[in-house]
């Protein structure tokens, strides 16, 4: 008895050990979607030490609010495939329609809205049961989504339309329409609610939108030495913990532009890889994590340096990329 109860005990300590590490890395995951697969970076020695194997075509990715769960966007799949973050397993599928593309949670956790480009609507999930309960018409080719820190208002991209869809959660409908710039893309938002930053591919620009009354305040046009016009192609986009700065990819003229969020000016152009995508900070905010998907690395850049300390190959086609502390 003795001897075959030790090993157990010996065995159970040995994985608590492991899932505590796990749950206790500072990594990112980074989406691949050609190889269908997360890639994992070591945030402290900046190498890769794994993968995780996920539906196809990985895109979107967002934390839970309980800190818990990665959930990931497969475009192929149809599908949101939610990650356990203390075992780095997929612990189950949740169906999201057709051509999902990005999604986000309500501050509850409960709820999740999905914009399904191909069906040019707004798709809602109801977590709990894993059921897709309804869907919201709003303009051709929707993209961003971003809900409010209150769960009122989901904001919506339409890159056909140029437009910035207003939905009010509690009717469904959508309030109010608007007008951003050439195809806009993906959304950030100020720590105190009050503005809503929104890049547009096709216009080498952010719209900065008010919240109070929708109003447009401004927008940020950008220029890199030695691009064409038709190269700065803004995607990705993050705001600093204080609300000082934004971080903004160029796509295709290969740069991260620096912006001063009072002034809306742009401080500093630090050069990635290829086509420069999906932004991550991590928890200090002192390193900015850029997907390259054309490069088929990350870039890893020192904010208050402004420069490029690093890149690391992390799979074909990297989209974004979430950072886990």
């Amino acid at each position: 008895m003795k001897n075959t109860f030790q090993p157990t005990r010996l065995a159970l300590a040995t994985a608590a050990l492991l899932l505590a590490s796990l749950a206790q890395a500072q990594v990112a995951y980074v989406s691949s979607e050609k190889d269908h697969k997360l890639t994992i970076v070591d945030l402290k020695t900046q190498a890769v030490t794994g993968t995780v194997a996920t539906c196809k075509r990985p895109r979107h990715m967002v934390i839970t609010p309980d800190g818990k769960q990665l959930m990931v966007a497969c475009g192929d799949s149809g599908q949101a495939d939610v990650i356990d973050l203390a075992t780095r397993k997929s612990v189950k599928k949740i169906g999201l329609g057709d051509d999902p593309e990005i999604f986000d949670l309500t501050p509850d956790g409960k709820t999740l809205y999905v914009t399904n480009e191909e069906d040019g609507e707004v798709g809602i999930v109801d977590l709990a049961s894993g059921k897709r309960t309804g869907a919201i018409k709003v303009g051709e080719e929707p993209e961003g989504v971003l809900v409010s820190r209150d769960g009122k208002t989901v904001y919506v991209t339409s890159e056909v339309a140029s437009l910035v869809h207003v939905i009010d959660t509690t009717t469904g409908k959508v309030t109010k329409n608007i007008k951003a710039g050439k195809r806009p893309r993906r959304f950030a938002m100020t720590p105190d609610g009050a503005q809503l930053w929104v890049t547009n591919e096709l216009g080498a620009s952010v719209t900065v939108i008010s919240t109070a009354d929708h109003s447009v305040l401004d927008t940020i046009k950008f220029e890199v030495k030695g691009a064409r016009a038709a190269d700065i192609t803004p995607v990705g986009i993050t705001m600093s913990a204080d609300g000082k700065r934004a971080f903004v990819g160029l796509g295709k003229a290969n740069h991260v532009a620096f912006v001063d969020v009072a002034s809306r000016k742009t401080t500093d152009l630090v050069l990635s890889g290829k086509r420069a995508w999906g932004l991550a900070l991590n928890k200090a905010q002192d390193r900015l994590y850029v997907a390259n998907g054309l490069s088929d690395d990350m870039t890893i850049i020192d904010v208050p340096g402004a420069k490029a300390l690093k890149s690391v190959a992390v799979g074909r086609v990297p989209h974004s990329i979430a950072v886990v502390e």
